[in-house]
Protein backbone atom coordinates (compact mmCIF):
# COMPACT_ATOMS: atom_id res chain seq x y z
CA UNK A 1 0.00 0.00 0.00
CA UNK A 2 1.32 3.42 -0.90
CA UNK A 3 0.14 6.95 -0.35
CA UNK A 4 -0.22 9.54 -3.03
CA UNK A 5 1.84 12.66 -2.88
CA UNK A 6 -0.04 15.36 -1.05
CA UNK A 7 -1.42 18.38 -2.82
CA UNK A 8 0.20 21.62 -1.66
CA UNK A 9 -1.99 24.07 0.17
CA UNK A 10 -1.75 27.80 0.18
CA UNK A 11 1.49 29.34 1.32
CA UNK A 12 2.06 29.49 5.04
CA UNK A 13 1.59 32.83 6.81
CA UNK A 14 4.66 34.93 6.42
CA UNK A 15 5.87 33.06 3.36
CA UNK A 16 7.32 35.18 0.58
CA UNK A 17 4.91 35.66 -2.29
CA UNK A 18 7.60 36.00 -4.93
CA UNK A 19 7.40 33.10 -7.44
CA UNK A 20 11.16 33.36 -8.00
CA UNK A 21 11.82 32.15 -4.46
CA UNK A 22 9.63 29.11 -5.02
CA UNK A 23 11.48 28.25 -8.22
CA UNK A 24 14.84 28.19 -6.47
CA UNK A 25 13.77 26.81 -3.08
CA UNK A 26 13.95 23.10 -3.91
CA UNK A 27 17.21 23.34 -5.93
CA UNK A 28 18.67 25.34 -3.01
CA UNK A 29 17.78 22.55 -0.58
CA UNK A 30 19.44 19.93 -2.79
CA UNK A 31 22.53 22.14 -3.01
CA UNK A 32 22.58 22.56 0.78
CA UNK A 33 22.68 18.80 1.28
CA UNK A 34 25.48 18.51 -1.27
CA UNK A 35 27.63 21.16 0.45
CA UNK A 36 27.21 19.54 3.87
CA UNK A 37 27.93 16.10 2.42
CA UNK A 38 31.09 17.26 0.65
CA UNK A 39 32.27 19.31 3.63
CA UNK A 40 32.23 16.27 5.90
CA UNK A 41 33.67 13.91 3.27
CA UNK A 42 36.52 16.27 2.37
CA UNK A 43 37.64 16.76 5.98
CA UNK A 44 37.53 13.09 6.99
CA UNK A 45 41.33 12.73 6.49
CA UNK A 46 41.96 15.70 8.80
CA UNK A 47 39.65 14.39 11.51
CA UNK A 48 41.19 10.94 11.13
CA UNK A 49 44.63 12.43 11.72
CA UNK A 50 43.49 14.54 14.69
CA UNK A 51 42.11 11.49 16.50
CA UNK A 52 44.78 9.14 15.07
CA UNK A 53 42.34 6.55 13.71
CA UNK A 54 43.34 3.59 11.56
CA UNK A 55 41.29 2.36 8.59
CA UNK A 56 39.29 -0.17 10.60
CA UNK A 57 38.44 2.32 13.35
CA UNK A 58 37.46 4.96 10.83
CA UNK A 59 35.19 2.35 9.23
CA UNK A 60 33.35 2.00 12.53
CA UNK A 61 32.73 5.77 12.56
CA UNK A 62 31.38 5.62 9.02
CA UNK A 63 29.30 2.59 9.96
CA UNK A 64 27.63 4.67 12.66
CA UNK A 65 26.73 7.31 10.09
CA UNK A 66 25.27 4.72 7.74
CA UNK A 67 23.47 3.02 10.60
CA UNK A 68 21.89 6.26 11.67
CA UNK A 69 20.79 6.92 8.10
CA UNK A 70 19.14 3.53 7.57
CA UNK A 71 17.57 3.31 11.03
CA UNK A 72 15.99 6.74 10.63
CA UNK A 73 14.13 6.08 7.38
CA UNK A 74 10.93 5.02 9.19
CA UNK A 75 11.22 8.29 11.14
CA UNK A 76 11.78 10.18 7.89
CA UNK A 77 8.69 8.60 6.36
CA UNK A 78 6.64 9.38 9.47
CA UNK A 79 7.73 13.03 9.59
CA UNK A 80 7.04 13.52 5.87
CA UNK A 81 3.73 11.67 6.03
CA UNK A 82 2.53 13.40 9.21
CA UNK A 83 3.85 16.94 8.83
CA UNK A 84 4.50 17.16 5.10
CA UNK A 85 7.79 17.32 3.21
CA UNK A 86 8.12 21.08 3.76
CA UNK A 87 8.10 20.81 7.56
CA UNK A 88 10.19 17.64 7.43
CA UNK A 89 12.81 19.55 5.48
CA UNK A 90 13.00 22.30 8.09
CA UNK A 91 13.16 20.00 11.12
CA UNK A 92 15.74 17.60 9.71
CA UNK A 93 17.72 20.41 8.09
CA UNK A 94 18.19 22.18 11.41
CA UNK A 95 19.49 18.98 13.04
CA UNK A 96 21.75 18.33 10.04
CA UNK A 97 23.38 21.76 10.23
CA UNK A 98 23.89 21.42 13.98
CA UNK A 99 25.36 17.91 13.68
CA UNK A 100 28.12 19.06 11.31
CA UNK A 101 30.16 21.03 13.88
CA UNK A 102 29.64 18.24 16.41
CA UNK A 103 31.69 15.95 14.16
CA UNK A 104 34.67 18.27 14.47
CA UNK A 105 34.17 18.93 18.18
CA UNK A 106 34.28 15.24 19.15
CA UNK A 107 37.37 14.76 21.36
CA UNK A 108 37.44 10.96 21.18
CA UNK A 109 36.24 7.98 19.17
CA UNK A 110 33.03 7.39 21.13
CA UNK A 111 31.75 10.93 20.79
CA UNK A 112 32.72 10.96 17.12
CA UNK A 113 30.65 7.80 16.65
CA UNK A 114 27.69 9.47 18.39
CA UNK A 115 28.02 12.59 16.23
CA UNK A 116 28.27 10.44 13.12
CA UNK A 117 25.08 8.60 14.13
CA UNK A 118 23.22 11.90 14.52
CA UNK A 119 24.61 13.24 11.25
CA UNK A 120 23.56 10.11 9.36
CA UNK A 121 20.03 10.17 10.78
CA UNK A 122 19.54 13.87 10.02
CA UNK A 123 20.92 13.60 6.49
CA UNK A 124 18.62 10.69 5.60
CA UNK A 125 15.52 12.45 6.94
CA UNK A 126 16.46 15.59 5.03
CA UNK A 127 17.15 13.55 1.89
CA UNK A 128 13.75 11.83 1.95
CA UNK A 129 11.98 15.15 2.55
CA UNK A 130 13.63 17.03 -0.31
CA UNK A 131 13.17 14.10 -2.71
CA UNK A 132 9.47 14.04 -1.81
CA UNK A 133 9.38 17.75 -2.66
CA UNK A 134 11.19 16.98 -5.91
CA UNK A 135 8.82 14.15 -6.84
CA UNK A 136 5.84 16.44 -6.27
CA UNK A 137 7.45 19.19 -8.38
CA UNK A 138 8.16 16.69 -11.17
CA UNK A 139 4.54 15.53 -11.06
CA UNK A 140 3.29 19.12 -11.31
CA UNK A 141 5.74 19.95 -14.12
CA UNK A 142 4.63 16.96 -16.19
CA UNK A 143 8.17 16.29 -17.39
CA UNK A 144 11.40 14.82 -15.96
CA UNK A 145 13.19 17.25 -13.63
CA UNK A 146 14.59 14.93 -10.94
CA UNK A 147 17.98 14.61 -12.62
CA UNK A 148 18.26 18.41 -12.70
CA UNK A 149 17.41 18.60 -9.00
CA UNK A 150 20.05 16.00 -8.18
CA UNK A 151 22.34 18.07 -10.37
CA UNK A 152 21.94 20.86 -7.84
CA UNK A 153 23.05 18.39 -5.18
CA UNK A 154 26.20 17.98 -7.28
CA UNK A 155 26.58 21.77 -7.46
CA UNK A 156 26.77 21.58 -3.70
CA UNK A 157 29.18 18.65 -3.54
CA UNK A 158 31.43 20.14 -6.23
CA UNK A 159 31.56 23.62 -4.72
CA UNK A 160 31.82 22.18 -1.22
CA UNK A 161 34.75 19.98 -2.18
CA UNK A 162 36.57 22.84 -3.93
CA UNK A 163 35.96 25.14 -0.96
CA UNK A 164 37.21 22.43 1.38
CA UNK A 165 40.35 22.08 -0.72
CA UNK A 166 41.12 25.79 -0.40
CA UNK A 167 40.21 25.96 3.27
CA UNK A 168 42.30 22.89 4.10
CA UNK A 169 45.24 24.29 2.14
CA UNK A 170 45.10 27.41 4.35
CA UNK A 171 45.36 25.21 7.44
CA UNK A 172 41.91 26.08 8.81
CA UNK A 173 40.82 23.47 11.42
CA UNK A 174 37.69 21.44 10.57
CA UNK A 175 35.66 22.98 13.43
CA UNK A 176 35.89 26.53 12.02
CA UNK A 177 35.21 25.21 8.53
CA UNK A 178 32.08 23.37 9.71
CA UNK A 179 30.82 26.32 11.75
CA UNK A 180 31.15 28.56 8.70
CA UNK A 181 29.06 26.19 6.56
CA UNK A 182 26.40 25.97 9.26
CA UNK A 183 26.24 29.76 9.66
CA UNK A 184 25.96 30.32 5.90
CA UNK A 185 23.14 27.84 5.32
CA UNK A 186 20.87 28.39 8.32
CA UNK A 187 19.33 31.51 6.70
CA UNK A 188 19.06 29.70 3.36
CA UNK A 189 17.16 26.83 4.98
CA UNK A 190 14.75 29.28 6.60
CA UNK A 191 14.12 31.18 3.35
CA UNK A 192 13.51 27.99 1.39
CA UNK A 193 11.04 26.81 4.02
CA UNK A 194 9.12 30.10 3.89
CA UNK A 195 9.04 30.07 0.09
CA UNK A 196 7.41 26.64 -0.22
CA UNK A 197 3.62 26.17 0.03
CA UNK A 198 2.23 24.28 3.01
CA UNK A 199 1.90 20.59 2.11
CA UNK A 200 0.80 19.19 5.48
CA UNK A 201 -1.47 16.23 4.55
CA UNK A 202 -4.99 15.82 5.90
CA UNK A 203 -5.19 13.53 8.91
CA UNK A 204 -5.89 9.93 7.91
CA UNK A 205 -5.63 7.30 10.67
CA UNK A 206 -5.46 4.52 8.06
CA UNK A 207 -2.56 6.02 6.11
CA UNK A 208 0.39 3.66 5.89
CA UNK A 209 3.41 5.78 6.79
CA UNK A 210 6.16 3.27 6.10
CA UNK A 211 6.47 -0.01 4.22
CA UNK A 212 9.12 -2.54 3.35
CA UNK A 213 9.92 -2.50 -0.40
CA UNK A 214 8.16 -5.25 -2.33
CA UNK A 215 7.68 -6.31 -5.93
CA UNK A 216 9.39 -4.16 -8.52
CA UNK A 217 10.27 -1.63 -5.81
CA UNK A 218 12.84 -4.15 -4.58
CA UNK A 219 14.59 -4.00 -7.95
CA UNK A 220 14.70 -0.21 -7.78
CA UNK A 221 15.96 -0.44 -4.22
CA UNK A 222 18.74 -2.87 -5.15
CA UNK A 223 19.95 -0.56 -7.93
CA UNK A 224 19.88 2.36 -5.50
CA UNK A 225 21.62 0.20 -2.88
CA UNK A 226 24.54 -0.49 -5.21
CA UNK A 227 24.63 3.13 -6.35
CA UNK A 228 24.85 4.28 -2.72
CA UNK A 229 27.79 1.96 -2.12
CA UNK A 230 29.64 3.45 -5.09
CA UNK A 231 28.89 7.10 -4.25
CA UNK A 232 29.44 6.75 -0.52
CA UNK A 233 32.68 4.79 -0.86
CA UNK A 234 34.20 7.25 -3.29
CA UNK A 235 33.11 10.21 -1.16
CA UNK A 236 34.58 8.79 2.04
CA UNK A 237 37.71 7.07 0.71
CA UNK A 238 38.88 8.98 -2.38
CA UNK A 239 40.60 11.58 -0.17
CA UNK A 240 42.33 8.86 1.86
CA UNK A 241 43.39 7.16 -1.37
CA UNK A 242 44.79 10.39 -2.80
CA UNK A 243 46.73 11.18 0.37
CA UNK A 244 48.07 7.73 1.26
CA UNK A 245 48.61 6.15 -2.17
CA UNK A 246 49.05 9.05 -4.60
CA UNK A 247 50.89 11.30 -2.13
CA UNK A 248 48.62 14.35 -2.54
CA UNK A 249 48.84 17.29 -0.13
CA UNK A 250 46.02 18.29 2.24
CA UNK A 251 44.84 20.77 -0.37
CA UNK A 252 45.02 18.17 -3.13
CA UNK A 253 43.19 15.33 -1.41
CA UNK A 254 39.65 16.74 -1.97
CA UNK A 255 40.27 17.22 -5.72
CA UNK A 256 39.43 13.61 -6.57
CA UNK A 257 36.00 13.95 -5.00
CA UNK A 258 35.61 17.40 -6.55
CA UNK A 259 36.20 15.87 -9.99
CA UNK A 260 33.79 13.04 -9.20
CA UNK A 261 31.10 15.48 -8.06
CA UNK A 262 31.79 17.91 -10.90
CA UNK A 263 31.21 15.31 -13.58
CA UNK A 264 28.10 14.10 -11.77
CA UNK A 265 26.88 17.69 -11.90
CA UNK A 266 27.41 17.99 -15.65
CA UNK A 267 25.73 14.68 -16.42
CA UNK A 268 22.78 15.31 -14.13
CA UNK A 269 22.10 18.67 -15.74
CA UNK A 270 21.61 16.89 -19.08
CA UNK A 271 20.24 13.66 -17.59
CA UNK A 272 16.57 14.51 -18.10
CA UNK A 273 17.18 15.12 -21.82
CA UNK A 274 19.10 11.86 -22.10
CA UNK A 275 16.26 10.05 -20.36
CA UNK A 276 13.70 11.44 -22.80
CA UNK A 277 15.82 10.52 -25.80
CA UNK A 278 17.45 7.22 -24.86
CA UNK A 279 15.33 5.96 -21.92
CA UNK A 280 16.47 5.51 -18.34
CA UNK A 281 17.61 1.89 -18.58
CA UNK A 282 20.02 2.54 -21.42
CA UNK A 283 21.48 5.66 -19.79
CA UNK A 284 22.09 3.90 -16.45
CA UNK A 285 23.47 0.74 -18.08
CA UNK A 286 25.99 2.45 -20.34
CA UNK A 287 26.88 5.00 -17.68
CA UNK A 288 27.76 2.46 -15.01
CA UNK A 289 29.86 0.47 -17.48
CA UNK A 290 31.79 3.69 -18.07
CA UNK A 291 32.07 4.19 -14.31
CA UNK A 292 33.71 0.78 -14.02
CA UNK A 293 36.33 1.89 -16.56
CA UNK A 294 36.88 5.09 -14.58
CA UNK A 295 37.54 3.16 -11.38
CA UNK A 296 40.03 0.98 -13.23
CA UNK A 297 41.92 4.10 -14.32
CA UNK A 298 41.90 5.54 -10.80
CA UNK A 299 43.19 2.33 -9.23
CA UNK A 300 45.94 1.93 -11.81
CA UNK A 301 47.05 5.57 -11.51
CA UNK A 302 50.43 6.50 -10.05
CA UNK A 303 50.00 10.28 -10.07
CA UNK A 304 47.31 12.85 -9.32
CA UNK A 305 46.25 13.56 -12.91
CA UNK A 306 45.19 10.04 -13.97
CA UNK A 307 43.65 9.35 -10.55
CA UNK A 308 41.50 12.48 -10.71
CA UNK A 309 40.53 11.63 -14.30
CA UNK A 310 39.43 8.15 -13.26
CA UNK A 311 37.24 9.45 -10.45
CA UNK A 312 35.78 12.05 -12.82
CA UNK A 313 34.77 9.33 -15.32
CA UNK A 314 33.24 7.32 -12.49
CA UNK A 315 31.19 10.35 -11.41
CA UNK A 316 29.82 10.83 -14.90
CA UNK A 317 28.90 7.15 -15.10
CA UNK A 318 26.91 6.82 -11.89
CA UNK A 319 25.25 10.25 -12.11
CA UNK A 320 21.93 8.92 -13.43
CA UNK A 321 21.41 6.13 -10.89
CA UNK A 322 19.81 8.01 -7.99
CA UNK A 323 17.71 10.53 -9.96
CA UNK A 324 16.15 7.85 -12.15
CA UNK A 325 15.55 5.41 -9.28
CA UNK A 326 13.97 8.10 -7.10
CA UNK A 327 11.89 9.39 -10.00
CA UNK A 328 10.52 5.89 -10.67
CA UNK A 329 9.80 5.28 -6.97
CA UNK A 330 8.30 8.74 -6.46
CA UNK A 331 5.57 7.96 -8.99
CA UNK A 332 4.16 5.52 -6.42
CA UNK A 333 3.98 8.08 -3.58
CA UNK A 334 6.07 9.25 -0.66
CA UNK A 335 5.70 5.94 1.22
CA UNK A 336 7.14 4.01 -1.72
CA UNK A 337 9.88 6.62 -2.07
CA UNK A 338 10.89 6.19 1.57
CA UNK A 339 10.77 2.39 1.24
CA UNK A 340 13.07 2.40 -1.79
CA UNK A 341 15.31 4.97 -0.12
CA UNK A 342 15.61 2.68 2.91
CA UNK A 343 16.91 -0.18 0.80
CA UNK A 344 18.93 2.10 -1.43
CA UNK A 345 20.69 4.03 1.29
CA UNK A 346 21.48 0.83 3.15
CA UNK A 347 24.40 0.90 0.74
CA UNK A 348 25.63 3.96 2.64
CA UNK A 349 25.64 1.79 5.76
CA UNK A 350 27.50 -1.12 4.21
CA UNK A 351 29.68 0.43 1.51
CA UNK A 352 32.18 2.82 3.13
CA UNK A 353 32.82 0.64 6.22
CA UNK A 354 33.19 -2.45 4.03
CA UNK A 355 35.78 -0.65 1.92
CA UNK A 356 37.63 0.27 5.09
CA UNK A 357 37.67 -3.27 6.45
CA UNK A 358 38.78 -4.65 3.07
CA UNK A 359 41.45 -1.95 2.86
CA UNK A 360 42.70 -3.02 6.27
CA UNK A 361 43.35 -6.51 4.92
CA UNK A 362 43.92 -6.13 1.17
CA UNK A 363 44.80 -2.48 0.73
CA UNK A 364 42.67 0.44 -0.43
CA UNK A 365 43.41 0.06 -4.19
CA UNK A 366 42.00 -3.48 -4.15
CA UNK A 367 38.90 -2.30 -2.28
CA UNK A 368 38.27 0.46 -4.81
CA UNK A 369 38.72 -2.06 -7.62
CA UNK A 370 35.78 -3.99 -6.18
CA UNK A 371 33.73 -0.79 -6.45
CA UNK A 372 34.41 -0.91 -10.19
CA UNK A 373 33.07 -4.47 -10.32
CA UNK A 374 29.98 -3.32 -8.48
CA UNK A 375 29.40 -0.75 -11.25
CA UNK A 376 29.30 -3.65 -13.71
CA UNK A 377 26.70 -5.36 -11.51
CA UNK A 378 24.56 -2.20 -11.55
CA UNK A 379 24.74 -2.16 -15.35
CA UNK A 380 23.57 -5.76 -15.59
CA UNK A 381 20.71 -5.20 -13.16
CA UNK A 382 19.62 -1.95 -14.81
CA UNK A 383 19.55 -3.46 -18.27
CA UNK A 384 16.81 -5.82 -17.08
CA UNK A 385 14.84 -3.38 -14.92
CA UNK A 386 11.90 -2.30 -17.07
CA UNK A 387 10.40 -0.50 -14.03
CA UNK A 388 13.27 1.99 -14.18
CA UNK A 389 11.63 3.80 -17.11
Amino acid sequence: MTTKLSTPRAAAPGAPARPAWRRIAIPLLFMLLGVVYATWAARIPAIRDILQLDAATLSIVLLCGGGGAVASFPLAAWITGHYGARHGTLYSGLVLLVSLPLLALAPNLWLLMAASLLYGAASSCFDVAINALGAQAEHEAGRPIMSMLHGWFCVGTFSGALAASGIAAMGVPPIWHFLLVTALFLPSLRMAYLALPDDRPEHDPHRKIFAVPHGHLVVLGVIGFCGAIVEGSIADWSGIYMKDHIGASDGGTPLAYAAFAGMMLIMRMVGDRLKQRFHARRVVTLGTLGAACGMAIAVAAESMGPAILGFAIAGAGVAAVFPFVFSAAGRHGSTALAAVATLGYSGSLIGPPAVGFLAHGWGLPASLALIGLLCVAIAICSSRARWLE
